[in-house]
């Protein structure tokens, strides 16, 4: 008989994993398959995931698919398709991205996220799960240099032809946020979704040691060490986004509202993903940008 998941997806932030949400992960496999996906590394998580965590499942396999070839094999293709969690590891995004796109293993994908599978990923795994994301597919970029010239051709951003998670339809997430000052780009990234395509994008930034465990529901719970911070764009449109000159996104101050949620062991609850919206005990606050300048301010 074939399992059936509980769905949901999990976004880490990088660095350690946060054992409460892999946990989390597993439980939502419902005894199933878990599968690992990556494009570099070895198969680690296999031992961690299948024995280590306490939690029962049918199978952990790590798949390595380092080539377009290997992203239409047969034999990986099958065993995407009868994952019950599919989780991708690690790396740089830029070899997802170009590895997997339009390719047979991302339609697996995709006919199983349609099908309830829970899916997750961290760092550049997670960098890739929006229907919206940066594929650093020319290469990385600091905050300061997304700020100062929004259309550097570092600032690459995919929209809605690569994974299409629902719960992550109108949302690019970012990791290793606050270790590496990641608000900035973060806010470019952003802005440049509404330049090219008018989408109203919104942002899930995670720190590291730190992960967010989103239900089909939209109820999130924040594992971990650090912080989630969920961004909305509060002005509508930067006042100054062009070609070889700072952004400014100032709207008075108050150009993206966040809503700041603090990790837990056992989960921190707060904020639900599908209205977007956070109890009002959470920490608010109001990030801007004026000439390339990133700024904060508490929110009222």
């Amino acid at each position: 008989m074939k399992t059936q998941p509980i769905g949901g997806v999990v976004l880490a932030g990088g660095s350690t994993d946060v054992a409460g949400a892999m946990r989390w992960l597993l439980r939502r496999a419902n005894g199933g398959d878990v599968v690992i996906i990556r494009a570099s590394g070895s198969d680690g998580y296999n031992a961690y995931l299948y024995s280590q965590l306490g939690e029962r499942v049918n199978s952990v396999e790590t798949l390595l698919v380092n080539t377009r070839e290997l992203a239409s094999h047969p034999d990986i293709v099958r065993k995407v398709r009868q994952a019950e969690a599919i989780f991708f590891a690690g790396g740089d995004q830029a070899n997802y991205i170009n590895f997997y796109q339009k390719t047979p293993l991302i339609d697996a994908v995709n006919d199983r996220i349609r099908d309830g599978v829970v899916l997750g990923g961290t760092s550049a795994g997670c960098a890739i799960l929006g229907q919206l994301y940066f594929s650093a597919k020319e290469g990385s970029v600091t905050s300061e240099e997304a700020l100062a010239d929004p259309f550097d051709k570092r600032v690459t951003i995919g929209s809605r032809d690569f994974l299409m998670h629902p719960l992550l339809a109108n949302i690019l997430t970012d990791q290793h946020y606050t270790a590496r000052n990641r608000q900035g780009r973060h806010l470019v990234f952003l802005a440049r979704a509404r330049a090219d395509w008018n989408v109203g994008a919104r942002g899930i930034g995670v720190d590291e040691k730190t992960a967010v465990c989103v239900s089909p529901d939209g109820t999130a719970l924040v594992f971990g060490q650090g912080n989630a911070y969920f961004l909305t764009p509060a002005s509508a449109q930067p006042e100054r986004l062009q070609t070889g000159q700072p952004l400014t996104w100032h709207g008075t101050g108050q150009a993206v509202h966040i809503t700041v949620v603090p990790g837990s062991a056992t989960g921190a609850a707060g904020f639900n993903v599908e209205t977007f919206r956070g109890v009002d005990s959470l920490k608010t606050e109001y990030w801007s940008v004026e000439n390339g300048v990133f700024k904060t301010a508490p929110a009222h």
